[in-house]
């Protein structure tokens, strides 16, 4: 891959953005390969954790390539540009529906879709100098872009979600931490290290039990009420009792 560097150790996939030169913004490159990344992920039940991070870029992600991909949608005629904007968005549901857990290292400026990049993941690790802006609304654009409007409310309350979306402004780490938009803040050479050590905290616990909390994290966002998330904990529970019965393994 051109854009992407993958690895694979011990059940963790380590996915680096890898366009430092322009920030880690998304070109069509980066998009295509992040579309066939996540496609593949769909099937692969040999890794169990996904870590996403910005590596040696000054930042996590700038968002979308402005001096080439922006333009290059802006341009097309209005059918081309409507597909060119839900190809983009779809990237988002593709990490929802990939059934590894997301942990997502962000350092410096998450932007945009890079911002989006961090809320559809599952958790946030992020270093002392790392800030988010939904910058939609900047460049004259609606502010809810990217999954914003249905990430951010869900993540950090509806009320401070439209102040960020309505504004563009900075969220600095401090507010992402005071929020509960991220789970630990640390020091920048520590950043990779806590998030593997989380990720293999996770793939410490039985494979199909960790893919069926993602699963029923995502529907539970959704759900119309208590007894809907009820019902689905109490299958996911019983379908992982069988599973242990069959192998004949106890509580």
């Amino acid at each position: 891959m051109e854009t992407l560097a993958y690895r694979v150790e011990d059940r963790i996939g380590f996915l680096t953005l890898n366009r430092p030169e322009r920030y880690n913004a998304v070109d069509r490159t980066m998009m295509l390969e992040l579309e066939a990344f996540w496609r593949e992920r769909a099937w692969d039940d040999g890794v169990g954790v996904i870590v996403l991070d910005g590596g040696a870029a000054k930042g996590f992600c700038a968002g979308l390539d402005m001096k080439t991909l922006g333009p290059e949608i802006f341009a097309m005629e209005p059918a081309a540009m409507y597909d060119g904007q839900r190809r983009l968005a779809r990237l988002l549901l593709a990490m929802r529906r990939a059934p590894q857990p997301i942990v997502c290292a962000v350092h410096g400026a998450a932007a945009g879709l890079g911002f989006s990049f961090a809320m559809a993941s599952d958790v946030r690790v992020i270093a002392e100098d790392a800030r988010f802006s939904a910058a939609y609304i900047r460049i004259g654009l609606g502010g809810a872009d990217m999954a914003s409007s249905y990430f951010l409310p869900r993540l950090i309350g509806a009320g401070r979600a439209a102040e960020f979306l309505l504004t563009g402004d900075w969220m600095t780490a401090a507010d992402a931490m005071a929020l509960g938009f991220a789970s630990r803040l640390v020091p920048r050479d520590r950043l990779l290290e806590t998030a593997t050590a989380i990720a293999r905290a996770m793939t410490s616990n039985n494979p199909l039990g960790l893919r069926m909390t993602k699963e029923a994290l995502n529907i539970a966002l959704d759900a119309g009420g208590l007894e809907a998330c009820l019902e689905l904990e109490d299958r996911n529970q019983v379908m992982l009792l069988l599973a242990r019965k069959l192998e004949g393994r106890r509580l």
